[in-house]
């Protein structure tokens, strides 16, 4: 079958995708942009959250079919999306790096979608907020008090921005 998507702003069409393909595989492995990680392929880490109409949703949940005519935006449309100038992070991607919440990185990608997506829908969230909004994120390293750290400064400072 083919799909034709939206990725990042950018029209997609891919070619002799099978019933049972992910989301995410189409993502990584025929699209390019491997940002979404593949981890766990149940769910359960969000690893591979990406936002799908606006929803995050667990990539590797989603049949490829399901994109059809959808936008979906990755790790990579961060930056893009927020307005930031070529080759810098978006505000998000930065408060992580500032905030020290990247360590191996592999649940950072989910992480800054998820949060994102938290930001655009409540740009003042409480710590309660915030821990709902990313309590499908799992990582092994940081003990989270550093994300949470991140989403608050990244809060901060879009507050900041618009005052």
């Amino acid at each position: 079958m083919r799909v034709n998507f939206t990725v990042n702003g950018r029209s997609q069409e891919v070619d002799d995708v099978w019933e049972g393909e992910s989301l995410l595989y189409v993502l990584r492995e025929r699209v390019g942009l491997p940002g979404s990680k593949n981890a766990c392929e149940q769910g359960e880490c969000g690893s591979c959250t990406v936002r799908l109409d606006g929803v995050p949703v667990c990539a590797c949940l989603v049949a490829a079919g399901q994109a059809e005519g959808r936008e979906v935006v990755t790790v990579e449309g961060l930056a893009a999306r927020a307005g930031a100038p070529e080759g810098q992070l978006a505000p998000v991607q930065q408060a992580f790096v500032d905030a020290g919440a990247v360590q191996c990185g592999f649940c950072t990608p989910g992480l800054l979608v998820a949060t994102d997506e938290l930001l655009e829908r409540n740009p003042g969230p409480s710590d309660a907020d915030i821990r709902e909004a990313l309590s499908g994120n799992l990582c092994r390293c940081t003990g989270y008090e550093k994300i949470l750290d991140a989403v608050r400064l990244a809060a901060a400072r879009a507050e900041a921005a618009r005052s």
